[in-house]
């Protein structure tokens, strides 16, 4: 018999996939003894088939659902990649590799995995209760229906909590891991408010900190790529600093990063506020999320938070700092004339995103390309299963 679909017979066709997925369980075998091996049933069984009712977001490549599993019923989140998008082994075993060796309080940690030849690849991961900060800082109505404002001191904690992270992955791993998709949507908040950073799919390896490599394709949210890797395909981990940096501006600000509605100038979240950051505290009645007070008690944290998020998007990616010495200047360790060490020029810089101010039908041209899964990158390949 010949599936008619590639012209391979279904035995050949059998055959090869096993093949892959032999070689999946190769790549994998370091760390899958760490890890919960789970069976397809128990996949099904905890997602209710995969229910529409139990699932929490979607990516380009992936659904992720929420379900409870074990003798205790331990509810957590199951990532199921696209069986059908020929990537999809890479970037399962790229995901499990790395996020299998992260173990810090503001992770979110992977439990298990389920590999089945026929429906596909999961990941297990520990379910996170408060939801997303997306939906805590943009949505207009809270969970009960009533407008919710995310407090100053959740936003500063957000803040701290998720540099902490992001310097775990530059310096306290074995090999520094970048992460290339830090945005509020893959912050989650615990019952306590505690932030954890979620979604490694499209995470990666590097040599060193501050020693970049080249992408072939550019994969991410757009409003929070850096400039070198939305115009080059640099990559490092000032390419997270960048993206943190537009993270602090959502804290500050309460807006998104690109919002086509917005009057014309302030569609862009970072060149709106950019000149407004140089100016410091005195444009805090601008900056400050109007949901928000500037008070005695917060002042200071609002500061260095805006003095943080101005060192974060600077253009130059020589001029970041590390995401260290933005954790120093976030708790007041750091020299208040930090800027000016490492000022980065406000005025006559032509960032690379000021096209997007000609015209909102061009705005939303632009979002839509980026938004699209392109191929994945091909440049650390070798650093994975094959």
């Amino acid at each position: 018999m010949v599936n008619l679909d590639n012209g391979v017979s279904d035995d050949r066709a059998k055959e090869l996939k096993w093949r892959r997925i032999e070689s999946l369980e190769r790549s994998i075998s370091p760390v899958a003894k760490s890890l919960v091996r789970f069976s397809y049933g128990e996949i099904v069984s905890a997602t209710r088939n995969f229910s529409k009712g139990r699932v929490l977001g979607r990516g380009a490549l992936s659904f992720v659902f929420r379900g409870k599993v074990g003798l205790l019923k331990t509810t957590v989140a199951i990532k199921r990649l696209d069986k059908e998008d020929k990537e999809s082994a890479k970037a399962f075993c790229r995901e499990l590799m790395i996020a299998s060796s992260l173990h810090h309080p503001n992770i979110v940690p992977l439990l298990g995995f389920c590999i089945d030849p026929e429906e596909g690849l999961f990941l297990v991961y520990k379910f996170v209760s408060g939801g997303s900060l997306e939906r805590h800082l943009h949505d207009k109505k809270g969970a009960k229906g009533r407008p919710s404002t995310l407090p100053w001191s959740v936003r500063y904690k957000v803040a701290l909590g998720i540099a902490e992270a992001i310097a775990y992955l530059h310096n306290g791993t074995e090999r520094c891991v970048v992460h290339r998709d830090i945005k509020p949507s893959n912050i989650l908040l615990s019952s306590n408010k505690t932030p954890k950073l979620c979604d490694f799919g499209l995470a990666t390896w590097t040599s060193a900190p501050s020693i970049p490599f080249l992408c072939k394709t550019v994969k991410g949210t757009f409003g929070y790529l850096a400039p070198e890797y939305f115009q080059h395909g640099k990559v490092s981990d000032k390419t997270d600093v960048y993206a943190f940096g537009v993270v602090l501006l959502e804290l500050i600000t309460g807006r998104k990063p690109i919002e086509s509605r917005r009057p014309p100038g302030e569609e862009n979240l970072v060149l709106w506020a950019k000149p407004l950051l140089h100016r410091g505290m005195a444009a805090v009645k601008e900056l400050l999320d109007p949901r928000l007070k500037c008070t005695l008690k917060n002042s200071t944290q609002i500061a260095r938070t805006i003095q943080a998020a101005a060192a974060c998007i600077s253009n130059e990616e020589s001029r970041r700092p590390a995401i260290d010495e933005i954790i120093a200047i976030l708790r007041g360790e750091e020299e208040p004339f930090y800027s000016i060490r490492k000022k980065s020029n406000f005025s006559g810089i032509i960032d690379c995103y000021s096209q997007l101010q000609h015209s909102k039908s061009e705005m939303k041209s632009h979002l839509a390309l980026a938004m699209l899964g392109v191929s994945e990158f091909e440049d650390d390949d070798h650093l994975y299963c094959r």
